[in-house]
């Protein structure tokens, strides 16, 4: 998960919560047009029952190793009012139960994921509180305080995880923050644990991997309004909290929803292995970058025999490509990291825990486990590339690959978080791209465009819709969704084959595995039948997030709002200076294209603008103008206030509200001009009062 969600995440549950979708009973299917598991679902879940080793419950005893207490409250309140989590919404899970519209092996890892309290990991020195936040807060008990590894997501939960901690152990001051990784569920929430004063004073060090505040800042944030809609899907945040619903996000339940912050660290890892000794206590810090996200860091405690994983290992085998997008992750590369933790630390290694799912004890277990990941990771991409090699595309690897026998039948082998479908095709994206090397697909009709010809190939919207119906009395769902998508695509407004194609999404999504793949199947069928809730809004990134934010990323994402096809003919130059981080930039509009420069001023400029970067962040922020900092004297301009004048009238505000479904807005996209499959919605900007929107996963 990344810094982006602070903007996903929040607004999105906001809305569900407002829109009354979230914690609903669970005796009722959650939605009115639903349909409950067909026969085929049922016989789906008995093939799975048989073949995987349910037997096995180690992984149940040791999610509850070492518990201390269990809080008395499962809500957690935000400092705005709204209720930041909420454990108590997922108390389904624990009625003891086979629910028929959730896979067996989902189910399985949504009950480990209830572990709700304070756990011992290694006897009077760590310690985790799980269940208040996607991941989890690791407390090392040092000569004097706390040292924190992952923060959580928000101030609320990470000061509130803390206090139960100091309430059952006895109060202690913190005295160091380590952040694994650039997710925000493991950075967010440091303002609830330590005050920034003695973090700049130097009392209180915050530790982090090389790269962490570029990854953290600049992860998703070009695409990040995409991003933000498309997590709609793969969170399923609009989707009730029961049996039919959202049940796991694999990782942990859910993200909370609360006050989200960022405290540039102040110790930097940087090398391979990294010896570090804080408060008493001997850490061995591995650098992994370029595996569960770009930067990221696993620790050794010689001491205590002690491994923490970060997200790289966890309870399920993680994302490749990430269905919200991001850049496609590095298999192999993720898998060596693995490697090199087992042969540097395995030997001695007795307990391995992580941000996020349960510990493993015992030597023999953490290497089960890490060769599990290890290997897993490693043959998917040497099995894909290998298919690849013998001419297998990427649209079709993800019904060639099947993870060895020997694999499947190991829980830390599952794909919760990620599945082996979507993963094992963006390994051949990686390495080949998106063209399967046929010239039909090198320039293919939009859906819009090639759906109306398949209709009329096919006979009509009636035909589609009986043998749809066929289809779907067999079982074969997947079939039925090729052809219904094809109407739905033609036809928008055609109901019967909207309501049709979302049968077939929601028993494919009782189907699956993944959570991902789960709530993206459910998401859909819920927009098909109900259209996109018009409640949902963007929400912008916090403070700490825009001040960490470079100018010269701010006017990439400008560049990238603009409408180009309006830019035509424009020409000028804007040297933008900033006194009071001594900033200059060279900002010039040519070809319809604005580009900019650091360090650079043009000679003779349209227009110079003059702005300290601190008043800069309010118009990143959306909550001033450069108008009004104008009239305040705290901007100036010189020259021609045209080029200003310009930009403005063509810049574009993202909203995370377009179509993914066809016919979910009350009214559709109209193409712009001269580009007929530019199906994109324009909305208005306010002139410069930009909110940097972003998006991320996980």
């Amino acid at each position: 998960m990344k810094l982006s969600k602070i903007a996903r995440f929040t607004a999105l549950i906001i809305a569900a919560n407002a829109l009354g979708l979230a914690h609903a009973a669970t005796d009722a299917h959650f939605h009115p047009q639903g349909k409950p598991p067909s026969k085929f679902t049922i016989e789906l879940y008995n093939q799975a029952k048989k073949a995987l080793p349910f037997e096995d419950t180690r992984d149940f005893e040791e999610s509850q190793k070492g518990l201390i207490a269990k809080p008395s409250f499962t809500k957690i309140m935000a400092d705005a009012g709204n209720v930041a989590w909420d454990m108590g919404s997922y108390e389904f899970l624990l009625q003891g139960k086979d629910f028929t519209s959730i896979n067996p092996s989902l189910q399985r890892q949504a009950v480990l994921n209830m572990a709700y309290g304070l756990y011992e990991v290694v006897p009077g020195r760590i310690y985790q509180v799980r269940g208040f936040d996607l991941a989890n807060m690791t407390l090392i008990k040092g000569d004097t305080g706390w040292i924190i590894f992952d923060p959580l997501t928000a101030k609320e939960t990470a000061a509130a995880a803390l206090a139960f901690a100091n309430e059952k152990l006895g109060k202690r001051p913190v005295v160091a923050v380590v952040f694994s990784h650039s997710h925000v569920d493991h950075f967010g929430g440091v303002r609830g644990v330590v005050d920034e004063k003695d973090v700049q004073s130097g009392k209180v060090p915050i530790i982090a991997p090389e790269h962490f505040m570029q990854a953290a800042i600049s992860e998703n944030v070009f695409s990040g309004n995409a991003m933000s809609r498309r997590v709609q899907y793969q969170y399923g945040v609009l989707l009730d909290r029961s049996p039919f619903g959202h049940v796991d996000q694999a990782i942990g339940k859910n993200v909370a929803n609360g006050n989200t912050g960022l405290i540039a660290p102040t110790r930097i890892i940087s090398k391979d292995f990294e010896d570090l000794t804080i408060d008493g206590v001997e850490m061995v810090f591995q650098n992994t970058p370029d595996t569960e996200a770009p930067a990221e860091m696993n620790t050794y405690f010689p001491q205590f025999k002690a491994f923490w994983a970060a997200e790289n290992v966890t309870g399920t085998i993680h994302n490749i490509y990430t269905l919200r997008g991001a850049e496609i992750r590095n298999a192999l590369n993720w898998s060596k990291q693995i490697n090199n933790a087992l042969y540097k630390f395995g030997d001695d290694v007795q307990v391995m825990f992580a941000s996020h799912s349960w510990p493993r004890w015992g030597n023999e277990r953490v290497q089960e486990v890490l060769r599990a990941q290890r290997d897993l990771y490693a043959n998917m991409n040497n099995q894909v590339l290998h298919y690849a090699n013998q001419g297998v595309t990427i649209n079709e690897i993800h019904n060639v690959y099947q993870a060895p026998a020997s694999l499947q039948r190991q829980w830390a082998a599952r794909s919760y978080h990620g599945s082996e479908g979507h993963n094992t095709r963006g390994i051949i994206n990686r390495y080949l791209g998106y063209w399967d090397g046929n010239p039909a697909t090198l320039v293919p009709l939009s859906p819009r465009e090639s759906a109306p010809l398949y209709v009329e190939m096919m006979g009509g919207a009636a035909k589609i819709l009986a043998k749809g119906k066929e289809l779907n009395e067999q079982g074969k769902y997947l079939e039925a969704t090729e052809i219904l998508n094809k109407l739905v695509y033609a036809e928008p407004k055609n109901q019967d084959a909207r309501n049709m194609l979302a049968d077939a999404f929601e028993q494919l999504g009782y189907q699956k595995e993944s959570t991902s793949v789960r709530n993206s199947f459910l998401q859909a069928a819920y927009e098909l039948r109900t259209g996109l809730p018009q409640a949902l809004a963007p929400r912008a990134t916090g403070p700490d997030v825009i001040r960490a934010l470079s100018t010269g990323l701010w006017l990439d994402f400008l560049a990238i709002s603009i409408d180009s096809q309006r830019a035509d003919g424009m020409n000028f130059t804007i040297n933008l200076v900033t006194p009071d981080n001594n900033e200059k930039y060279l900002i010039e509009m040519s070809n319809a294209t604005l580009t900019n420069i650091a360090n650079y001023q043009a000679k003779k400029p349209t227009l110079t603008i003059t702005i300290n970067r601190s008043d800069l962040n309010s118009i990143m922020m959306g909550a001033s103008t450069f108008e009004a900092l104008e009239t305040a004297g705290k901007a100036k301009f010189e020259g021609d206030r045209s080029a200003y004048e310009k930009i403005k009238s063509i810049l574009v505000k993202f909203t995370p509200n377009f179509e993914i479904m066809p016919g979910t807005l009350n009214a559709s996209p109209t193409p712009a001009s001269g580009n007929s499959r530019n199906t994109a919605p324009v909305y208005e900007a306010k002139p410069f009062e930009y909110i940097i929107y972003s998006a991320e996963e996980d």
